[in-house]
């Protein structure tokens, strides 16, 4: 999978693409991203990417021609999506719906945000990650390249782990347990050291469950509900 990101700091991304996941997947080549400077689309000497706003008003925009010039002469994989308060909420089922794409595009908005006329004929959508302002759309762009990367096929090392994250299904994820068995007199659930693989699948399953209900009642409501196959599951270990 390729990805492209535009930015005036191409540099925040360097430690990023270096490290975890995202920094093994580039090493094993699954994952290829290619960091572009919007200043290298700026006609003037001090490579200017923004101006005041016409009709007057605080803070500056992103000017269209840079933009355009810089996305254009990159011949980037498409859609493009500008990181912007405005655009569709990012969650899980647009992390695998990107993660399905050979490549897309990410442009990361700064200043009071970009010229209009970048949103209407140069990019594809918007994407937000919730309703909160951040200085520019890096972190954004980040968030997405982790999220979308992870679910890239080779990318986890246990290819079961992206299945059973939280959201994957509508839930979220069940408790995790290591060693110590006991620690300061918190014991790990019996279930999880019986050997009952049937067991233990249906343990987390009921957890998830409940700790979605508890935490996050909105998912289960997007779910339909509870079917009562799930009503059965909690009655089984004693869940509300």
């Amino acid at each position: 999978m390729r990805v492209d990101v535009f930015t005036i700091f191409p540099s925040m991304f360097e430690v990023f693409l270096d490290f975890g996941v995202i920094g093994r997947a580039v090493e094993q080549g699954r994952l290829e991203v290619r960091v572009h400077d919007l200043r290298a689309g700026a006609g003037d000497p001090h490579r200017s990417v923004d101006d005041a706003p016409f009709g007057g008003g605080a803070g500056m925009v992103m000017m269209p021609e840079p933009l355009f010039k810089a996305v254009e002469q990159a011949d980037s994989p498409r859609p493009l999506y500008l990181l912007g308060p405005a655009g569709r909420r990012f969650d899980q089922a647009i992390a695998r719906e990107l993660a399905s794409r050979e490549g897309f595009s990410l442009l990361c908005g700064r200043y009071e945000g970009v010229d209009q006329r970048v949103r209407e004929h140069l990019v594809d959508e918007e994407l937000s990650l919730g309703d909160f302002v951040l200085a520019g759309g890096e972190i954004g762009s980040m968030a997405v390249i982790e999220a979308v990367g992870r679910l890239v096929p080779g990318v986890l090392g246990n290819e079961h782990s992206a299945a059973e994250d939280s959201f994957s299904d509508g839930l979220l994820e069940y408790p995790h347990y290591t060693r110590p068995a006991e620690f300061r007199g918190w014991p790990v659930p019996e279930v999880l050291r019986s050997g009952d693989h049937g067991r233990v699948e249906r343990w987390r399953k009921a957890q998830s469950l409940a700790r979605t209900m508890a935490l996050r009642p909105d998912l289960v409501d997007a779910r339909g509900g509870l079917s009562e196959e799930e009503r059965s599951l909690l009655d089984e270990f004693g869940l509300p």
